[in-house]
């Protein structure tokens, strides 16, 4: 005789399974090294006041690779630290894709479209705020063929009873050519220009970023903060924009960032548990985001720049 099993509570649960919790990530309950939005103050309050406003929303824009999330997980950090006014205090941020988003899900036995039943357990929960990277993709997302109900429609009356609190990040161009086209949508929503940092803020940005990175890979920077500047100086001089290949579309941190990790990645790969000259000089030697005879100019200067160190840990430059 077949053994009988009860799959109702099972049931149960797939019904009532959490959108936020199975499709978001909590960035207010994620472990920070470090502030991920070092020298951001000043956008991290503008975002603040927006939210802070009832009925909007915050649309963070700007050019790739210049902090866009970083800024967002500042303020879940800042949240974290109660570092925050009285009225944003205890609210979560929930980092979650569109493309998490595409289908249908069972909600009491009924199929419905997962934005739906995100927007209705948003609107149940208290103090939450969804953040949702290249926010230009909810246009037309999930649209059934013939039919204008998109993500975007979706969202619209919510963000604009203010039962939605959202912040989006897209490029200025993308904002540009898809999301303009919906001055409905874009009217729940409070534009912030990030601008790329100048040379002096990402030094600072990096020397407060490294640490994550010697946490992820074991690999430490064993120099004096002013060797370490020094290096972060060099590398941050040596991608400035006009010496970027045209094609590459970062900028300032994430071109420099970029370049640091593969430093990381080279002590690495020679199972050292130190970055050393070698490897800053590998590094730089096998930069691939600038003008080959820029590089060549920029490991002239390096081999000048820091022939002591050079020298005394006996790199071989040729």
């Amino acid at each position: 005789m077949d053994e009988f099993i009860d799959v109702s509570e099972n049931n149960n649960e797939e019904q009532e399974f959490s959108i936020l919790e199975r499709y978001g990530e909590d960035l207010t309950k994620k472990t920070y090294v470090t502030n991920p939005a070092i020298a951001r103050d000043e956008e991290i309050k503008s975002l603040m006041l927006v939210l802070l406003t009832p009925d909007k929303s915050a649309v963070l824009t700007g050019k790739a690779g210049i902090g866009k999330t970083a800024i967002v997980e500042g303020l879940a950090y800042k949240i974290q630290n109660n570092d925050v006014p009285d009225a944003l205090k205890d609210y979560t941020i929930i980092d979650i894709a569109t493309s998490s988003l595409l289908g249908e899900s069972v909600s009491d036995g009924e199929r419905d479209s997962r934005i739906q039943l995100l927007v209705q357990e948003v609107i149940k929960k208290d103090k939450v705020i969804l953040f949702i990277d290249e926010i230009h993709t909810l246009m037309g997302a999930g649209a059934k063929t013939g039919s204008s109900l998109d993500f975007a429609n979706i969202l619209k009356p919510a963000l604009a009873r203010g039962n939605v609190k959202l912040i989006g990040a897209t490029t200025s161009e993308e904002y540009e050519r898809y999301m303009l086209r919906d001055r409905a949508f874009i009217r729940r929503f409070e534009k912030i220009e990030i601008e790329e940092p100048d040379i002096p803020t990402t030094v600072k940005i990096m020397m407060g970023t490294y640490p994550k990175m010697e946490k992820k890979t074991g690999v430490k920077i064993n120099y004096t903060h002013y060797i370490i500047e020094r290096i972060f100086t060099f590398l941050v001089e040596m991608t400035s924009e006009y010496k970027r290949l045209y094609e590459i579309s970062s900028r300032y941190p994430d071109i420099s960032l970029a370049l640091l990790q593969k430093i990381f990645s080279y002590a690495v790969f020679d199972n050292e548990k130190e970055v050393k000259m070698k490897h800053v000089w590998l590094g730089i030697k096998n930069c691939n985001s600038i003008y080959p005879d820029t590089l060549q100019k920029e490991i002239i200067r390096f081999k000048s720049e820091f022939e002591d160190l050079l020298k005394e840990e006996q790199v071989l430059t040729n």
